[in-house]
């Protein structure tokens, strides 16, 4: 099982609306085939693993991270796959909460004679499809804090200068973030300021995300790199505050963005609940929340941070005008603060990754 989950890893970032999902076959204590789901759309891991296990398969057994699917999609279903190639036994790390599978998939081949076993490192394959599995049980997408601050939690200085506050082997890291989740958010204040691209600078082949602007009054100027980049081909959503004025939306439309509407939330700005189920919808496990300090503030107290990255770096700015990493949480015990679990602390140059689970604080609950 351990081999099927350092399969899958090789897939993070490239298979969504899928889950990654990795299949070893061994017959008498030998690995004789593997697999992984590559992209969405390719083979999926058992029948990788099948197809290079040949007629061997017969009576062997078959470790996957993921209970085989049940269901036809773009490709046959694998369960049915399984029983045809004469697998003796089925190990899977989870059972897959998609209604179209649910069960369906163990039960199949359980009703073929098939021995099953489920829940071999249960936890570390929950883990490794943490964005997938939210987006099924919620319908939201996976959402992920990424934020560059000081020692004293600023994003920049006074005068809006952020550049550059960490070093080049933290934003090589932080190109390596956007490479492996499906979107990048930001609010109209990040696009004013900062006129970022957005894109992933590292070589290689990389894939850029979805790029997602929260601009409720659909006041952010032309002129920026963002409209630039939606010219040449690149998805660019823009959301903003229901009804839209059609004037606006044609001068967007024009740069080459799509303008994607959303109900008010209680501020009369872009609902993010609603944009994340929309962008769910779209086919999105997950978004890279890239900021600002309004974005980041309003997505931890609507529930809608799961994972955090902060690269920490040893300044110091102080200031009374600058960005934070994050606005009034209304938290007044440290009871209360949103901690990070699970954690992971990486050393990059002179700055500091801190990566980890969000969980909310005693009285802190999802409204």
């Amino acid at each position: 099982m351990r081999r099927a989950l350092a399969l899958a890893r090789r897939a993070i970032g490239r298979v969504s609306p899928n889950p990654i999902v990795g299949a070893v076959v061994v017959r008498e204590g030998r690995g004789i085939g593997e697999g992984w789901h590559v992209r969405a759309g390719a083979a999926h891991a058992e029948a990788m693993a099948l197809a290079k296990s040949g007629s061997a398969a017969r009576g062997a057994t078959l470790y996957v991270t993921l209970e085989p699917c049940s269901h036809a999609g773009r490709t046959p279903p694998c369960a049915p796959a399984v029983i045809e190639a004469g697998i003796e036994r089925v190990v899977s790390a989870l059972e897959d909460p998609d209604p179209r599978v649910g069960g369906g998939g163990h039960r199949l081949l359980r009703e073929a004679g098939i021995e099953v076993e489920v829940g071999v490192l249960g936890e570390e394959a929950r883990r490794q499809n943490a964005e997938y599995l939210h987006r099924v049980v919620t319908g939201r997408a996976f959402g992920v804090m990424k934020a560059a601050v000081t020692l004293d939690g600023r994003l920049g200085a006074d005068g809006g200068d952020s550049r550059w506050i960490t070093g080049e082997k933290a934003r090589d890291r932080a190109h390596e973030l956007r490479d492996r989740y499906d979107a990048v958010l930001v609010g109209r204040g990040t696009v004013d300021r900062d006129d970022p691209s957005l894109d992933v600078h590292l070589p290689g082949h990389r894939r850029d995300p979805v790029v997602v602007v929260a601009d409720s009054k659909l006041t952010c100027p032309a002129g920026r790199k963002l409209w630039k980049r939606s010219k040449s081909g690149a998805q660019v959503l823009v959301a903003t505050v229901d009804p839209v004025p059609p004037k606006k939306v044609a001068e967007r439309e024009a740069w080459g963005v799509e303008i994607v509407p959303t109900p008010p939330d209680d501020r009369g700005r872009v609902d993010l609940k609603a944009l994340f189920a929309g962008l769910a919808d779209r086919g999105l496990n997950s978004v890279l929340i890239e900021g600002g300090e309004e974005i980041h503030t309003v997505a931890l107290m609507k529930g809608l941070v799961q994972r955090a990255h902060i690269f920490v770096a040893p300044l110091i700015l102080g200031g009374r005008r600058g960005p934070r990493l994050v606005g009034d949480l209304g938290l007044r015990r440290v009871a209360n603060a949103y901690r990070l679990t699970e954690v992971e602390v990486e050393t990059l140059g002179p700055d500091v990754l801190v990566t980890g689970r969000v969980e909310p604080g005693d009285q802190v609950r999802e409204d």
